[in-house]
């Protein structure tokens, strides 16, 4: 079938510099005036920049971080109350995808999907099922490369922009958030996103399913403690498997799905979770 009428973009959202960007741009400055000024104390400037450079790298790699700008590692105060959400990256994938979608389904949960712009291509019918069984899909870059965060702004943009079309011409729902692969990204994404209205998105905890075999262990990681405005990771691309050859979220979710029942815990997609207006 074909897709819908392609949905315009999203208004931009404003940039704003975090203080530690803001402190980055002041010391580079105040380094440009110490050199020049006082050459004999170049040593001390290096210092001071190499300090800096590591603080930025550290923030970097650090997935929940909003050092470098707004992340959302927990549902907004206001749509908390009685929610999770429940995200799953780097699909689709023709196997595990549609039982996973059927898990769901059984416990009348919404999840939030952030699918690969290259894999959406391979599998385009997969998408557009997603988006009719009232989930979401959001944009996990066109390429998913494990050194994304080394990327130029230009580089980061164009796997930004690309996976951000493709999946809106698949499902005719242009995505809303993003999350970079692994979570890692450097001081270019934040502008990038704030230009295309999108909204960075980590999460509360993670159960390491695509490296953990042992599926008791990756729900526990996810349901200990679980509570009101948490958000969950859980992999359907790239999963990894049980002894037995299952892929882990086939056995994880269920556990997640029951918990959260038991605890009146109801999942959602991070867009609604979102103010109405901006959605």
């Amino acid at each position: 079938s074909l897709p819908p009428p392609l949905p315009p973009p999203h208004p931009a959202r404003k940039w704003r510099p975090t203080p530690l960007l803001q402190a980055t741009f002041a010391l580079h400055l105040g380094m440009l005036a110490l050199f020049a000024l006082r050459p004999e104390w170049w040593l001390w400037g290096v210092a001071a920049l190499a300090a800096n450079h590591l603080l930025l790298t550290a923030v970097s790699i650090w997935p929940r971080s909003s050092g470098l700008g707004p992340n959302w590692v927990r549902l907004p105060a206001a749509a908390a109350p009685g929610h999770i959400a429940i995200t799953i990256d780097d699909g689709p994938d023709p196997e595990v995808t549609p039982q996973v979608l059927d898990l769901l389904d059984k416990f009348d949960a919404r999840a939030s999907f952030f699918c690969i712009g290259s894999e959406a291509e391979r599998h385009p019918e997969l998408c557009r099922e997603i988006v009719r069984r009232g989930h979401a899909v959001e944009n996990h870059s066109q390429h998913h490369r494990w050194h994304f965060s080394t990327f130029g702004p230009r580089r980061m943009a164009s796997d930004i922009e690309s996976g951000q079309e493709r999946l809106a011409t698949i499902t005719g729902q242009r995505p809303l958030f993003f999350r970079p692969t692994a979570g890692l990204r450097n001081p270019f994404l934040e502008p990038i996103l704030a230009s295309h209205g999108l909204h960075l998105a980590s999460w509360t905890r993670r159960g390491y399913d695509t490296r953990n075999r042992d599926a008791d262990d990756v729900a526990c990681r996810l349901t200990g403690n679980l509570a009101a405005g948490d958000i969950l990771l859980l992999h359907d691309g790239n999963a990894a498997r049980s002894e037995a050859g299952q892929p882990v979220i086939l056995a994880a979710l269920p556990r997640v799905l029951e918990a959260a029942a038991t605890a009146g815990l109801k999942s959602i997609t991070l867009r609604s979770a979102l103010n109405p207006a901006t959605s």
